[in-house]
């Protein structure tokens, strides 16, 4: 018996990759936790930037409940089972009337996670409508292979290497996932998917929280993920400390520790040395 998606809800998630919208929390708790993203930022002179998108959750106590939140988890159990990791963390922000986009990708190329059963929560902190540069989802493109990806390093792409998937996507077979702030979308590491620039008035922020049966393994290197429900009976991953505090020191060190293991994933065989901005 599911714990909280409907059959009809699993089913379109194992037909097309995708299921939206799921909401796990009010507006105004979103909001709040918009706020506290905000503070953050005016504290330190702009907008959360490079390693500081990623694995937010082993630095903010506010983003660890995020990804604990048991309306997501029970969501995610349901698609995946009770023993779940949450692998990272990506804040996705398109300030307003920003060129920023995503081009069309699939998650997995550079995660270096086997087998596939993985999924993405994207937790829609704002508003995310059309204008804003919603997700725009090619259904049953999870059943798909791994196809080849082309690095450009486009500084206009949110991607980590500007990866754009090497087969022609025709943009009217898209279909769009907007969301309402405190709603989810979850996606396949498979389904292949895009956004355009945000050309409203306000901030879209997105958190793309990525969660793992904890069978998952990383075939690149010895990797850190965050037990959030049940059991890990197979040590595949480091386990990552909850924060205790905001930034505290523990959690500064627990974070530069787990963002250096994902820059060697993200980024292998290139370069890079650091997160794009």
């Amino acid at each position: 018996m599911p714990k909280f998606l409907s059959k009809e809800q699993i089913a379109t998630y194992q037909n097309d990759g995708l299921v939206f919208p799921i909401k796990v929390m009010p507006e105004i708790e979103a909001g709040e936790l918009q706020r506290r993203l905000e503070q953050y930022e005016r504290d330190n002179g702009g907008p959360i930037q490079k390693e500081w998108r990623h694995k937010v959750h082993l630095l903010f106590t506010w983003a660890n409940e995020i990804i604990r939140n048991p309306k997501i988890l029970d969501a995610v159990e349901d698609l995946i089972g009770p023993n779940i990791m949450c692998w990272t963390t990506n804040f996705f922000i398109k300030e307003a009337n920003d060129p920023s986009f995503v081009s069309w990708h699939q998650d997995s190329t550079y995660w270096g996670l086997e087998p596939a059963d993985v999924l993405t929560a994207w937790f829609a902190m704002s508003d995310a409508p059309v204008e804003s540069g919603a997700m725009k989802f090619l259904l049953g493109s999870h059943k798909w292979d791994q196809i080849e990806h082309t690095d450009t390093f486009d500084s206009d792409n949110l991607l980590t290497r500007g990866q754009e998937i090497s087969i022609d996507i025709n943009e009217e077979d898209g279909i769009y996932a907007p969301l309402k702030a405190g709603e989810i979308s979850l996606h396949h590491i498979r389904a292949a998917h895009g956004s355009a620039p945000n050309t409203t008035n306000f901030r879209r922020i997105g958190l793309a929280i990525r969660y793992i049966p904890t069978y998952v393994k990383q075939l690149k290197i010895r990797d850190s993920a965050t037990l959030v429900r049940g059991i890990d009976e197979y040590s595949n991953f480091d386990l990552e400390p909850e924060p205790q505090e905001d930034l505290s020191v523990d959690a500064l060190a627990a974070h530069k520790d787990a963002t250096e293991r994902q820059l060697a994933t993200y980024y292998e065989g290139t370069e890079k040395a650091e997160f794009r901005p």
